[in-house]
């Protein structure tokens, strides 16, 4: 079983798909320091944060022992949590700086460790390597079979290319390792998103969260934000706010809650919440996106500003070579800066690695704004061969449809 602290490690980023935007090493390698005790940056975190006090312990410790690799492991797990919990993609960085002495050492001990497979699958994943990736975190379940973490991400790996019957064998490998919620939870994400299948998946979730309410915080807060959406894609709207409000009470701070409220919000034309509930946030990529959303369509003068910074940010990351960042660079270049041209070039590079529904909606988008609708074919086929339920990107097909995307 997994026990809180992991649990939650694992639910705040594992179906958060494309929404979380974090560097990877892959695509801009780390800075490996000639010795442990050299000082590369001073961490962004507060020095009275638990987690960041934690770790630099740790560091202090690594100094000592630089040739520790269950304790280089250990450092670079927390590093890659506390980028999930903070939204700061440097520490993505951090902890590949941390794991790859391992990868250049023959014989080491990580050889047999699952610990470092799954931390090393973790990082690969968020650089979109994902058959790397895959590859890692199944070598981490065979070195512990008893594990579900390696089996939950890799499930989320297949949801993201859309393979969904290899992600539902996934979480059907859970049932022995995981509890039941876990399991029910991880089942209906996958039947949700095939054709016919989101009323019942809504419904069993809905009455596995009853059945299950004094489970975690953490485990609930994924059960809610997934109902949320789906009742959205039901167009359920009293009931997507009531989940949504569940999972906020719960007091767990988790960056994709956030953005999935806020888009929401934004959709209902309630942008002066938005800027309320993402207060603080302006260090996260995907939630500084989103106040400087709201923050236009209020033309509050803070728009601005915020623009500049995400326009400094993306324009980083292409200079790095970074695609992480594409899906929500499309988003930023068609509805801030009004480019249908460039938010189809990148929304179409996007999709051509990560496939989950949000890449298809902003490549829809961006190829009608851009009066190129054949762009958007792949995008097309998924939704027909899939027949995934939502009346938003079934306007969106319709229309590519209508103006000859198929041809």
């Amino acid at each position: 079983m997994l026990n809180n602290g992991m649990r939650y490690k694992l639910l705040s980023v594992l179906f958060a798909g494309s929404l979380l935007v974090v560097s990877g090493p892959n695509l801009a390698a780390p800075y490996t320091p000639t010795h442990d005790a050299e000082v590369i940056e001073r961490l962004p975190g507060r020095a009275s944060d638990p987690a960041t006090r934690r770790v630099e312990s740790l560091r202090k410790q690594l100094a000592a022992r630089p040739d520790d690799a269950a304790l280089r492991v250990d450092i670079a797990r927390r590093y890659f949590d506390m980028a999930m919990a903070q939204g700061d993609p440097r520490y993505v960085g951090y902890a590949a700086g941390a794991l790859a002495p391992l990868a250049k050492t023959v014989n080491n001990p990580s050889d047999t460790s699952a610990d470092y497979f799954l931390v090393r699958g973790m990082i690969e994943q968020f650089s979109h390597a994902f058959e790397p990736a895959l590859a890692s975190l199944l070598k981490a379940s065979q070195l512990n079979p008893a594990s579900a973490e390696p089996l939950l991400w890799r499930s989320a790996i297949f949801m993201v290319q859309a393979n969904y019957p290899a992600a539902a064998q996934e979480c059907n490998k859970l049932v022995p390792l995981a509890e039941p919620l876990l399991v029910t939870g991880c089942n209906a994400y996958v039947a949700a998103s095939t054709q016919g299948g989101l009323d019942t998946a809504f419904a069993t979730l809905a009455a596995a969260v009853k059945t299950h309410a004094n489970s975690s915080p953490e485990l609930l807060l994924w059960q809610y934000t997934r109902l949320a959406e789906m009742a959205l894609r039901l167009q359920r709207f009293d009931t997507t706010e009531d989940y949504y409000r569940r999972a906020l009470a719960l007091g767990v701070t988790d960056q994709f809650l956030l953005g999935s409220y806020a888009d929401f919000l934004i959709d209902r034309q309630r942008s002066p919440e938005v800027l309320q509930l993402l207060n603080d946030w302006e260090r996260s990529d995907i939630l500084l996106l989103r106040l400087a959303l709201a923050a236009k369509n209020m033309q509050d003068p803070r728009a601005a500003n915020w623009a500049t910074q995400l326009r400094t940010r993306f324009a980083d990351a292409a200079r790095r070579g970074d695609r992480l960042h594409e899906q929500e660079a499309a988003r930023f270049e068609l509805d801030i800066e009004s480019s249908p041209s460039k938010a189809v070039a990148l929304a179409s590079a996007n999709y051509a690695i990560q496939k989950e529904p949000r890449d298809a909606e902003i490549l829809m988008r961006a190829a009608l704004a851009a009066g190129q609708a054949e762009r958007a074919r792949p995008a097309l086929a998924w939704w027909r061969a899939t027949g995934y339920e939502d009346p938003h990107i079934d306007r969106l097909a319709m229309q590519l449809v209508s103006k000859g995307a198929e041809k």
